[in-house]
C-alpha cells in the first residue's frame, strides 16, 4: 500500500507543503513536533502531581496556569491549548470529560484513553458521574463530596491534581509519581496507596 492511498493522506502532504512553501511551518518542525506529542505519557502529567504534592510553591503555579507549571519540568507547552488543573479536595472531586470529542492534554497525559472519546462515557459522565464512577472504575465518591464535572475544549484543556493520599508523608517525588495513574489526572481514580 502506497503512503498516499487515501484521500485524507494526500490532502495532509498537500497543507503541509503549502504550509511549508508559505514558509509558515518547515517539513522539521512538523516532524519534531509529532516526535513531542508521541512522546508525552501520563507519566509526564505524573511528575507535575508529585512536584505539586512536596512543593507548595509549585502547587500554586500548577493550579495558576498548568502549562507554565509544565514547562517549569520541560515539558514542552509551544502551540498547546492552556491546561488549567483542578484540584481534587476533601469538598470536591473533578471528572475532566470533553461532551464533544476527545479534546485531551496531550502534551502532559499523552494520548486519550480509547474510552475517553466514547460517546457512552461523555454522556454518562455528564448524566450521573458518581454512579458512572463508581460502576466503572470502582471509585466511590462520598456524599459529602461534590462531583464537579469539567468540559475539556479545544480552546481549553484540563487536567487534575488529585488529593496526596494518606501514608505517603515522606516519599521523594520519584516515589509519588509512581503511584499516580492516567485516571486519576482525568477523575476516574484516585491514588491508592498499596
Amino acid at each position: 500500500m502506497n503512503i498516499l492511498d487515501t484521500d485524507s493522506d494526500r490532502l495532509l502532504l498537500a497543507v503541509r507543503s503549502l504550509l511549508e512553501s508559505k514558509g509558515i511551518v518547515s517539513t522539521e518542525e512538523v516532524r519534531h513536533r509529532i516526535a513531542v506529542t508521541d512522546a508525552a505519557g501520563p507519566g509526564q502529567g505524573a511528575r507535575m502531581v508529585a512536584r505539586a504534592w512536596v512543593d507548595p510553591g509549585y502547587r500554586a503555579s500548577m493550579l495558576q496556569d498548568g502549562a507554565k507549571a509544565a514547562e517549569a519540568l520541560g515539558i514542552p507547552m509551544r502551540g498547546m491549548p492552556p491546561l488549567g488543573v483542578l484540584e481534587n479536595t476533601a469538598e470536591v472531586h473533578n471528572l475532566v470529560v470533553c461532551t464533544l470529542c476527545s479534546c485531551y492534554p496531550r502534551a502532559v497525559l499523552g494520548y486519550p484513553p480509547f474510552w475517553y472519546k466514547s460517546a457512552a462515557f461523555r454522556a454518562r459522565a455528564v448524566r450521573d458521574p458518581r454512579a458512572l464512577l463508581a460502576a466503572e472504575w470502582k471509585t466511590i465518591i462520598p456524599d459529602t463530596v461534590k462531583v464537579r464535572v469539567v468540559d475539556s475544549t479545544a480552546d481549553y484543556r484540563w487536567m487534575v491534581l488529585p488529593a496526596r493520599p494518606a501514608g505517603t508523608d515522606g516519599w521523594d517525588e520519584a516515589r509519588l509519581a509512581d503511584i499516580v495513574r492516567e485516571g486519576d489526572m482525568i477523575g476516574v481514580t484516585i491514588p491508592m496507596v498499596d
